[in-house]
């Protein structure tokens, strides 16, 4: 009978160990959860650790002061954390932002260059003034196309003059002949003539 109470006993303080040592295990899980737990973990874990009691039909829970002021100092970190972090975003925006209008106004400035490239590659300095390659072909085959016109004008008067040379040397040779023509001609006649004259004269002296 002594050795089952002993067993008993010792049984009860075995089942006694394990069950202390489960709720010392538990409690360092809790504990570790309100020290490195998220804040909403830590509430819970205050909630669960916290006592209550009625008064005046109210619902009152009661806490650790330790553990209320364990959490206050995490909130607080937490807080100053997210406002470290708010700041870091807020520094982050604000480079963002520079870096943001440096690059538009580099795309702006790279753009304006682009479009004075653009422009120049297709305009043509002509006498000194810059103007669009359409508007100077337009200005150059007005050019060719006068130039040409006025060639064709100055063929047309030398192919008329040189018509009316031909002619007036055709007509030169054809009055040339005439005159050569009726200077022969008249050259007879007078020849025709001074015979006649000097036939007259003979007569005349025979006749005396």
């Amino acid at each position: 009978m002594k050795k089952i109470r002993l067993i008993l006993l010792a049984l009860t303080l075995l089942a006694f160990n394990f069950q202390y040592a489960q709720t010392s295990d538990d409690d360092q899980e809790d504990d570790s959860a309100k020290e490195t737990g998220s804040v909403s973990d830590q509430f819970e874990y205050l909630a669960k650790k916290s006592g209550n009691y009625r008064a005046a039909g109210i619902r009152y829970e009661v806490v650790k002061v330790t553990s209320f002021d364990k959490l206050r100092e995490n909130v607080a970190d937490t807080l100053s954390l997210i406002n470290k972090k708010t700041a870091e975003l807020k520094a982050t925006i604000s480079e963002s932002e520079k870096t943001i209008i440096s690059l538009n106004d580099k795309l702006s400035e790279t753009s304006n260059n682009l479009t004075a490239v653009t422009e120049e590659k297709d305009s043509i300095s002509f006498f000194g003034i810059l103007i669009s390659k359409s508007t100077y072909n337009a200005i150059l085959w007005t050019l060719i196309a006068g130039l040409l016109l006025l060639l064709l004008f100055f063929i047309y008067r030398f192919r008329n003059s040189n018509i009316l040379t031909q002619e007036a040397k055709t007509n030169l040779s054809e009055l040339e002949v005439e005159y050569e023509e009726h200077r022969r001609r008249a050259l007879e006649r007078e020849q025709k003539i001074s015979r006649q004259y000097q036939d007259e004269i003979n007569k005349n002296k025979k006749a005396k």
